[in-house]
């Protein structure tokens, strides 16, 4: 069957970003937690941060929950507080963070025309993890394609991750759509191949290297390579 639905992955497969936690440059933040009167230098804050989130990480991992980055500030801030934070520290470190965060997060040349273009033809989505859940739809204005997509799924708002069944589920009900006339496309093979493959959809997976264990005709160099593909 030919398909009519695409969901694509946010991260690493429509725009190009940096997973790392630190290296971006962080002196805003840490600026916005000093401005609290806390005496707690760059390298120890963006320490206890990874950490933090490495902690989360593994929590979370057996089971495919979600957490957000309120979650992760609640349990972060403390660290170097010496004491509970307010929901108010938290919303302003969050906010801070997540405007450095996006310095690593690029638009791949072309990607608003390769969009529009399978927009003509096909019901897009996004179904992505995030631990934020405006970060991706604001993502979306500010490239002019929000309205390219009828759907955006994220993570943080279903409380799994993928490869959690239940995204793709989601996704699909959210689209009134069967597995079989819909492909997935991301660029991670758990989360983005073998998480939607189970769930019935055909999967696309950007693997330059080859390093992924899937069938050629399904491996992508870059998002770009989708159109002749499908």
């Amino acid at each position: 069957m030919q398909p009519t639905r695409i969901l694509f992955d946010f991260f690493g497969t429509l725009v190009d970003y940096s997973s790392s936690r630190t290296t971006q440059g962080y002196p805003k933040t840490w600026a916005t937690v000093r401005n609290w009167g806390v005496e707690v230098s760059y390298e120890r804050m963006l320490a206890e941060w990874s950490a933090t989130c490495l902690e989360l990480d593994r929590i979370c991992e057996a089971g495919h929950r979600e957490y957000s980055m309120t979650e992760a500030a609640a349990h972060f801030l403390p660290k170097i507080l010496g004491r509970r934070s307010t929901a108010a520290q938290g919303e302003e470190f969050v906010h801070a963070y997540l405007d450095e965060w996006n310095a690593g997060v690029r638009y791949p040349p072309g990607i608003q025309a390769f969009v529009r273009t399978l927009a003509e033809r096909y019901q897009l989505a996004v179904v992505t993890n995030t631990h934020w859940p405006a970060l991706v739809p604001q993502h979306l204005i500010t490239m002019g394609l929000a309205d390219a997509f009828a759907q955006v799924i994220t993570s943080v708002d279903l409380g799994r991750r993928k490869p959690h069944p239940q995204i793709y589920a989601t996704a699909l009900a959210a689209l009134q759509a069967t597995p079989d006339e819909t492909v997935f496309v991301g660029d991670t093979f758990e989360p983005d191949f073998l998480g939607p493959e189970a769930a019935g959809l055909r999967a696309y997976l950007i693997d330059p290297r080859g390093h992924a264990p899937i069938p050629a005709d399904r491996r992508l160099t870059t998002v770009f390579d989708l159109t002749q593909k499908l």
